[in-house]
């Protein structure tokens, strides 16, 4: 500690990102990446970006990728708003939306950087939490509150909620911003996008890193009425003009640009999925039911921590949280054919 932090600065529990280990030839399957990569297009794009054009300042306002997204949505692109990253877009929603006298509602088994950000933005907050089958009940968020914020899948859960919970849920709570959290909503879920017409509190937010296979370039989004997109434009302007490089800007229009690449890449990803719950099932394990790209599971008769510590002796990393409730569960990514037969194979031999 230092004497000359700031008194806010001694009271932040930092967020603790997933291992990005530094040894070679790991099947890494911690942190809910995409396992096959960017579109070639992608790529080309980027190239294409290599010029002394860097020298000047990107866009400050990524107009032309705020088009591109809203024309895929089918949005207005004064609906849009663009990040460095989902978090960042989570951290100027968190200041310009979620900062209130009531406290802000959100899940007790969740994305763990909801806290984190409440601590740097002084954020009252309060926990709901899951019931015995990891599900949100969302008749439990219908109480006072400055805001509401949870993941669709949930995380680390991988559990679903439908669209009709949701409007429902719009539908009774009118005073106060509903985020919902749509990082994982292309594995297997509706995307809220739909429902923003008729509800002007409703911001959605998503992110290029997982489905579009871009977590290295650092892509968010957040979706809702003009209103709410101009109070994060506020924040965003008052803290970082230009959040978006070139790169990334080129990038993440060509993402959206080959359709037939993602919805290839996707569908490769569910079936993984599909058959990676399987195998668990038949190695007695309990898995969560997902729409994500990973999946919730623990072995009755195995601690998991331990479980976790012996997979990466095979070379193996997956995300054991050391917290309430879910101490014995291990997080595991959906990786490729080969990645997910390793993990089985070594599964089978440490529960034998």
């Amino acid at each position: 500690m230092s004497r000359y932090w700031s008194s806010l600065v001694h009271t932040l529990t930092p967020y603790v990102p997933g291992e990005q280990p530094k040894l070679d030839n790991l099947v890494k399957l911690n942190t809910n990446e995409h396992p096959y990569g960017p579109s070639p297009r992608v790529l080309a794009a980027i190239q294409q970006e290599l010029h002394d054009g860097l020298r000047l300042y990107p866009d400050p306002n990524s107009d032309r990728l705020r088009l591109v997204a809203a024309d895929y949505y089918g949005l207005k692109p004064e609906q849009v708003f663009v990040g460095n990253g989902s978090d960042e877009v989570l951290a100027h929603a968190f200041m310009a939306l979620l900062k209130h006298e009531q406290p802000l509602l959100f899940p007790d088994i969740t994305y763990s950087f909801y806290p984190v950000y409440c601590g740097l933005y002084e954020i009252d907050y309060r926990c709901i939490p899951l019931n015995e089958h990891f599900e949100i009940v969302l008749e439990d968020y219908l109480q006072p509150n400055g805001g509401i914020i949870f993941p669709n899948p949930n995380a680390p859960t991988g559990r679903l909620l439908d669209l009709q919970a949701i409007a429902a849920l719009l539908e009774r709570n009118t005073d106060s911003v509903v985020v919902i959290d749509e990082a994982y909503i292309d594995f297997g879920g509706e995307s809220a996008v739909r429902l923003i017409d008729r509800f002007p509190n409703l911001l959605v937010i998503q992110t290029l890193s997982k489905s579009r296979a871009l977590a290295g370039l650092r892509v968010g989004f957040a979706f809702g009425q003009a209103p709410l997109i101009e109070g994060l434009d506020r924040v965003k302007n008052s803290f970082n003009s230009y959040p978006i490089d070139r790169l990334a800007l080129a990038g993440a229009i060509a993402a959206f640009e080959d359709e037939a690449y993602f919805q290839e890449k996707r569908a490769a990803i569910i079936k993984n999925r599909e058959w990676l719950v399987e195998q668990l099932d038949a190695l007695g394990f309990e898995t969560v039911p997902s729409a994500a790209n990973f999946v919730f599971t623990r072995h009755p008769q195995h601690d998991g921590a331990v479980l976790a510590q012996r997979l990466r002796q095979d070379g193996i990393i997956v995300r054991h949280f050391k917290l309430p409730r879910i101490d014995q569960h291990l997080r595991i990514t959906v990786g490729t054919e080969r990645q997910c037969e390793l993990l089985v194979d070594a599964l089978r031999r440490i529960v034998a």
